[in-house]
């Protein structure tokens, strides 16, 4: 099985006491606004050190901001008293140049809240490799090239940082097996008509730095992108790429080519007509705190909920905001107006089946 941690899939069935309340609670927001997420995204900074030419958040613009320290940490305390299980640090800027992620993540394992860590892997060095490998369920690198030169291009950045990120992936992975943590290393590509000759690089550069999984995923358009030079890229001639990478993997190390989501991007079947999953199963936190039902609709008021500089994580959660968006999702959001395969369409169509059950499903 080359995709056991269901990157191309989702989790949410393992979850049953929440789905359940879900199911119970959906139509009625004073059963509703007790729904806590499983799972939420920090942006910590706004910052980041590249200018990657697919960029999806390269509308918001880099902005040089960070939140505090002290509220971040009673923020995600409160969250863990209310039943959020992880966070992912990743966002509109890298997440390792906010300083105060490794005193964040002591905390987020003391309270057992699992974390992740999606990042250029650029800024890992003595300092705060340990910490992070010690504290995170999985890294995740960013790295959408095979060579010096292809990443430059892509990443709008110096050459340099590709060596330094190949460098860095193998110390990871010698402090890892060194000190036994149990941290899961993996790397994903954005498959692009740039970088698509140098994908089979990356897969044996990313193996032999002793990392276990390499991502090649599809391009998605976000609806608010300034970028769009590859709104209409094709997936249609992929087999002959997978078939070659698949002989790259080994016991230890799996290529896992995303198939299912390319095909969705031209399938035309009915897949679900409303969004289930927001605002429930996961929020998301911008940089300036500001707090949003679903990644693809930041800084659009109508999913915005709170922020949480201004109002505690419950205060928020079952808040007449998020009331508001409950609401909107619920009566007025157009589903063909959404991101195609956006970050809950897994999860959405598992919903959809479970509220719209097809024939024969007692016959288990």
């Amino acid at each position: 099985m080359t995709d056991k941690y269901r990157i191309d899939s989702h989790k949410l069935m393992f979850h049953p006491k929440r789905v359940a309340k879900w199911q119970a609670g959906y139509s009625q927001w004073e059963s509703a606004k007790e729904i806590y997420p499983i799972y939420l995204e920090i942006s910590p900074t706004g910052i980041c050190n590249h200018r990657c030419l697919f960029c999806a958040k390269d509308y918001i613009g880099y902005k040089k901001r960070e939140i505090d320290k002290n509220i971040l940490m009673q923020r995600i305390t409160e969250m863990a008293g209310y039943g959020v299980k992880s966070i992912m640090f990743a966002g509109e800027g890298e997440p390792v140049l906010y300083n105060d992620l490794p005193e964040v993540l002591d905390l987020c394992s003391n309270i057992g809240i699992d974390t992740a860590l999606t990042t250029n892997l650029t800024m890992f060095n003595g300092d705060n490799t340990e910490n992070f490998l010690k504290n995170c369920s999985w890294i995740k690198a960013s790295i959408n090239a095979g060579t010096p030169e292809n990443y430059a291009e892509i990443h709008r950045t110096s050459p340099n940082d590709f060596e330094k990120v190949i460098k860095n992936m193998h110390t990871a992975s010698s402090i890892k097996k060194e000190k036994g943590y149990n941290c899961t290393l993996g790397v994903q590509i954005l498959l692009l008509p740039d970088n698509a000759s140098t994908v089979t690089s990356l897969a044996a550069l990313t193996r032999d730095a002793g990392f276990e999984y390499l991502v090649v995923k599809p391009y998605s358009q976000h609806l608010m992108s300034n970028t769009t030079i590859y709104k209409d890229v094709s997936y249609s001639e992929c087999s002959e790429l997978k078939k070659e990478l698949d002989s790259y993997n080994t016991d230890g190390f799996k290529v896992i080519f995303r198939t299912h989501t390319m095909k969705k991007l031209t399938d035309k079947e009915e897949k679900y007509q409303k969004c289930f999953s927001v605002p429930f199963f996961w929020a998301y936190i911008m940089s300036d705190g500001n707090v949003y039902a679903c990644s693809s609709f930041l800084e659009n008021e109508k999913f915005s909920l709170g922020n949480i500089n201004e109002q505690s994580f419950p205060e928020i959660w079952q808040g007449e905001r998020r009331n508001k968006v409950y609401d909107y999702v619920k009566s007025d959001l157009k589903i063909d107006q959404c991101r195609q395969n956006c970050r809950m369409d897994e999860i959405n169509r598992y919903l959809w089946e479970l509220k719209h059950p097809k024939q024969h499903v007692n016959f288990i």
